[in-house]
């Protein structure tokens, strides 16, 4: 089953072709993008997913239209089975040349292979980013912290970790610090610790399912923290979770080729949390 809308427009048949071959968001990826949990016919954190769309097209000079983009929401979820899981995407692209911007809305199944990995975790390696921990301080045009559609160099990435025979993967600034996954953020535990790699100056996104995740922690006897981790803690932790949207919180069994201990009781508590 799938879903597909245009801002604008309203719901189209799914093979309809939306876009032009001029359109900015196809030849420059000049564009952001927001990807949403769809469950029990609603889209979970909606107003998180919301602002986080407005910071991404702040930071690209596009406009972000709420109200038609919230109407082409509900229209969506209206054709959407409330019985399934799905992945929602927004795509906001600059369009065509001295055009409008283009808007999208798209729902499809949930990916099989997530169900697989939220119950048996993943394998990561760890690869550079190629920049040091701190590029993003004094230089927003890098656009840290939006989630562009420019995706190149993660799926670039995820396609080495299939090389080397693992799942994902967790990216390394040159100076040593851990950063995040291509489409997911990094969380690790220790006792009852529980930390995250900063955003702002690391130009890590902001994850929504992090936040929400630190929020419920805290008031369950956790301690949540941003903090400057290495690879080195990552093998000391008690667990690593990589931490999606629509994938949810997936434990990391094995990172760089090394075995860590499961405990399962703490994969599930993590994952309830984060509302998985």
């Amino acid at each position: 089953m799938r879903v597909l809308g245009i801002l604008g427009v309203g719901l189209l048949d799914p093979e309809t072709p939306v876009l032009t071959a001029d359109d900015l968001g196809f030849t420059r990826g000049d564009g952001c993008f927001e990807g949403c949990r769809v469950i029990d016919g609603t889209v979970d954190k909606l107003q998180a997913h919301v602002t986080r769309m407005h910071h991404s097209a702040a930071a690209l000079d596009l406009e972000f239209d709420e109200p038609g983009w919230r109407a082409l929401i509900g229209e969506a979820l209206a054709a959407w089975s409330p019985r399934l899981e799905g992945t929602m995407r927004w795509f906001l692209s600059r369009g065509r040349p001295g055009g409008v911007p283009t808007g999208i809305v798209t729902i499809a199944e949930l990916p099989a292979a997530f169900v697989a990995q939220r119950r048996d975790g993943v394998r990561a390696i760890t690869l550079s980013r190629g920049t040091a921990h701190d590029a993003y301080a004094h230089a927003p045009w890098l656009l840290g912290g939006v989630k562009t559609i420019s995706y190149a160099v993660n799926m670039a990435a995820q396609r080495e970790a299939v090389r080397r025979g693992a799942d994902d993967v967790i990216f390394v600034s040159v100076d040593g610090r851990a950063l995040e996954a291509p489409t997911s953020a990094l969380v690790w535990t220790a006792g009852d610790g529980m930390y995250t790699t900063p955003p702002g100056a690391t130009g890590i996104l902001a994850s929504t399912t992090q936040q929400r995740l630190f929020e419920r922690a805290a008031e369950n006897g956790w301690r949540p923290s941003y903090t400057e981790g290495t690879v080195a803690d990552l093998h000391a932790a008690d667990a690593v979770f990589l931490m999606g949207t629509v994938r949810g919180p997936v434990d990391v069994v094995e990172l760089d080729g090394r075995p860590r201990p499961r405990d399962i009781d703490l994969v599930r508590t993590v994952q309830k949390l984060a509302g998985f």
